[in-house]
């Protein structure tokens, strides 16, 4: 084999070998569970609604402060898919802002962006 084919091959099998070892990455990292996650979840066992909106802003950043623990959240998405209505079960709550955060047995409601300690003072699930 020459030298330039022996070339090739070596440089394909190291492309393999980072597409390998990238694939089994995302899967450790999707794997490993997250500081937020016990909170996240606490929150939807709890009975805890986050209603919010996917073109908010706000609500982003409340899903960004969560990081991979957002998939634990009990979200509630209240815009329809052009962005122009509210769903029904937004229209019938009365959320008329985003986020909107709805506890149990309460009257209480946060709206807007909350900190991780405004939601577990209003919930009582604690943070980690």
């Amino acid at each position: 084999m020459s030298d330039m084919k022996k070339g090739v091959l070596i440089f394909w099998l190291i492309i393999a070998g980072i597409i390998v070892a990238g694939i089994g990455m995302s899967f450790f990292v999707r794997a490993t569970p997250s500081k937020l996650d016990s909170f996240a979840q606490c929150l939807k066992d709890t009975g805890v609604v986050f209603y919010g909106a996917f073109w908010c802003p706000h609500c982003q950043a409340t899903k960004k402060m969560f990081g991979s623990s957002a998939r634990l959240l009990p979200y509630v998405e209240c815009s329809t898919p052009d962005g122009r209505e509210q769903t029904a079960i937004c229209k019938e709550k009365k959320i008329e802002g985003y986020p909107t955060w709805t506890f149990p047995n309460s009257t209480t409601t946060l709206s807007g962006e909350q900190s991780l300690e405004a939601l577990s003072a209003a919930s009582g699930c604690p943070l980690p």
